[in-house]
Parts: structure tokens; C-alpha cells; sequence
């Protein structure tokens, strides 16, 4: 890593200056106001400087820092929790809510810091081997040490635990592996429409776009389609779907390349998962669930018509959650459909079987318990070549 080319974050210790590069996924600039924490420090007085703005960078044993982290999320989840200040009023408004507590939330309890050195070890007693984990997600070790938010760095080594023992996918006849930053495929209702919806006549081409970790191609791979084109932007999905599609002995039939929504030319075929929700990400892994004033579906939308071979079919692949949230209408979503030049030809529905659904806790609850996922199958108005 170069370290000039890196942003930077410096404390004061020990009476001296101290300068390291500076990680975070979610873009969060180096903290200004650092100071130093270890075995020593209680809970209480931790979150008290969290709270203030003060980061800390933890000394300490790396098993306490654990278990700090442990009770200082218990303290922000009493601090920000539903039920403080003016009830809002509408859906839209408890969502806004949620999201402004979960950011003041997640902005807290990522002012504590740990160290990393330029192997990507953590110079703390009883440390973890973090090192693999770190590749995955930062890159190949670089010259300079390093500081990270604790909270970032679990979740890292998280993802990277998922990624070795992967999804079972019943519909791939095999595992999916996730690589941090790119959504695990773990609501496998959505997968479950994909893998019996009826396929267009002589379907042997289709699109995929968006494919994030490459499980709606490898669905239709299995289902027969001979050739799939799967697109992303995103450099950490191309690499997560490639390395799935080998693992489940598909790179003979899906084609993976880096494209903004559409590859180039026809397919009869044509599927798109977007995220559902319209509203702006905040972390790597949110861009799977929101998408800013839409974008991505109308796009898919706008351009479907122009990409569909002779009799082809689109599927849209969404929740209403938007919807029950009061983000986005169904008339809304009918409207853009139409204004593409496309017609319903028919809605498979599913109910969602996350635990979030059954939680009767969640701000959200009353929006995820109504929601529906469903595969919308598209075609052209006029139903032309």
C-alpha cells in the first residue's frame, strides 16, 4: 500500500505522533479526534467518548476488544431504538426514522478502532489470524500499517467465514460462495420463482443483469439455457460470480462481463433482480438493497424493449416492500412498465420467510409482515419481432 496515495488518520501516543493508513469501506473519513483505549477502560467510559466524537483505538487484549464491542452495541441499541422522540405519522416516515437512527448507530459504534499492520496481522495479544479475510477484502498486504474500524473488521472476517463454507442453493445443486461486499444469497424465495417460472419457447439465451453473485444465471444454467450472459459493475461481483460459476461447473454455459445493465445484442430472455428499495446505500453491501430513485428498475425497464429477441420474455424480480413503506406506489412501477412499451403477461407471487418478517420488534415490522415478492414476466405491447 502506498501510503501517500492512501488516506491517513493520526493520534497522539505515548507524548508522540503517530501516523497510519486509514480503511473503511463505507467511505467514512479518517476520525480527527483519536484517543487510546485498552483492558483498563470500562464500557460506560467508552461509549461516553464514542458518543462525544472521540474514536478509540483499542491497546488491549483483542478478546476484550471483542466483548467491549459486544457492550457497546447493547448501548446503542437502547440509545437508538424505536420509541424515542415524535411517533412519525407515515410509513415513509418510520423508514426515514430507522434509517437516521441506524446511521447514527452504525457512525457510534464505528469510533472504535484497531490496529492492522502491513501483513494484515493485529498487533494485539490474542489476536485472530485475520490475514486471509483482509485479502479478500482490502487486496494483497501491502507496505504500511493500517487502522480499521472493529466493527468493519468483524464484519470482514464474517464475510470471509461465509465465503469458505458457502450458501446451500437447492436450485444449483450446490453451494454459493458470497465475497464481502456483494449480497449473499440468503432469501431464497426469489430464487425459488426464478427456478420454476416458465420458460419462453426455445429459451436457449438469456441475460442476467445485476448478477451480484451469480445465483440467478447458475439457476437458469440448470434449468437448461445453454448460454447466459451475466453483467455487473461492481469488480468484487464479476470476481464472486466467476468464482461461483466454476465451482458449480457452469463456465461452459454463463459468459461473465462487466457492463452497466445490458450486454450487447438480443436474448429472449431477459432477467433483473434490483435492489428493492429506493433510497441512497451507506455501505458496500447495501447497493444490493437500495437503489437511488430507482435507478437501476427503470433503467432495466427503459431498456428491456431494445435487448428482447422475437416473442421474448423480461422478468422482474422485486418485493413490494417499497410500496408498504410509501417509497414507491404500484401504480408508479405499472406506469414505467407501460411507458417501456411492455405489457404483464403474469405475477408469480411469494411470501417472504425471513425472521425479520415474524419480528414483531422491528420499526419495520408492520411493512416486512405485508410484503410480497414476486417475478414479473414481461413482453413487448405490440408482441412484435
Amino acid at each position: 500500500m502506498n501510503i501517500a496515495k492512501t488516506p491517513t488518520i493520526r493520534w497522539q501516543e505515548a507524548g508522540q505522533e503517530h501516523l497510519a493508513c486509514w480503511r473503511s469501506e463505507a467511505g467514512i473519513a479518517p476520525h480527527l479526534c483519536v484517543g487510546i483505549a485498552d483492558d483498563r477502560t470500562s464500557a460506560d467510559d467508552a461509549y461516553r467518548s464514542l458518543e462525544s466524537g472521540t474514536a478509540l483505538l483499542w491497546r488491549g487484549d483483542w478478546v476484550n476488544a471483542r466483548h467491549l464491542m459486544q457492550a457497546l452495541t447493547k448501548r446503542a441499541d437502547r440509545r437508538f431504538g424505536a420509541g424515542r422522540g415524535k411517533a412519525p405519522k407515515t410509513p415513509a416516515e418510520v423508514f426515514a426514522r430507522h434509517r437516521e437512527q441506524q446511521g447514527l448507530r452504525a457512525a457510534l459504534l464505528n469510533r472504535l478502532l484497531v490496529p492492522l499492520d502491513a501483513a494484515y496481522c493485529i498487533p494485539l495479544r490474542r489476536a485472530q489470524d485475520v490475514r486471509d479475510a483482509c485479502i479478500e477484502a482490502y487486496g494483497p498486504a501491502g507496505q504500511a500499517d493500517s487502522v480499521v474500524s472493529l466493527r468493519e473488521l468483524l464484519a470482514v472476517v464474517s464475510a470471509h467465514e461465509w465465503r469458505k463454507k458457502g450458501i446451500p442453493v437447492p436450485a444449483v445443486q450446490g453451494r454459493i460462495y458470497p465475497h464481502y461486499g456483494v449480497f449473499s444469497p440468503v432469501r431464497g424465495e426469489y430464487v425459488d420463482l426464478i427456478a420454476t417460472a416458465p420458460l419462453p419457447a426455445n429459451c436457449e439465451r438469456a441475460f442476467d443483469i445485476g448478477t451480484g453473485s451469480g445465483i440467478i444465471a447458475a439457476v437458469l444454467a440448470r434449468r437448461g439455457v445453454k448460454h447466459v450472459v451475466a453483467t455487473d459493475q461492481d469488480a468484487r461481483a464479476l470476481a464472486c460470480a466467476s468464482e461461483n460459476v466454476e465451482k458449480l461447473g457452469l463456465a461452459s454455459a454463463i459468459e461473465i462481463i462487466k457492463a452497466d445493465l445490458f450486454p450487447e445484442g438480443l436474448a429472449p430472455l431477459i432477467v433483473c433482480n434490483p435492489p428493492w428499495v429506493p433510497a441512497q446505500p451507506t455501505s458496500p453491501v447495501e447497493y444490493a438493497v437500495y437503489d437511488p430513485d430507482s435507478r437501476m428498475l427503470r433503467g432495466f425497464l427503459g431498456g428491456l424493449v431494445a435487448h428482447l429477441a422475437p416473442k421474448g420474455e423480461g422478468w422482474l424480480i422485486i418485493s413490494d416492500i417499497a410500496e408498504h413503506l410509501g417509497l414507491r406506489s404500484r401504480a408508479e412501477l405499472l406506469g414505467w412498465i407501460s411507458a417501456a412499451g411492455l405489457k404483464v403477461i403474469e405475477r408469480l407471487d411469494t411470501r417472504p420467510k425471513h425472521p425479520k418478517a415474524q419480528d414483531a420488534s422491528d420499526p419495520l415490522h408492520a411493512a416486512r409482515s405485508a410484503e410480497v415478492t414476486s417475478l414479473w414476466r414481461l413482453a413487448r405491447i405490440d408482441g412484435a419481432s
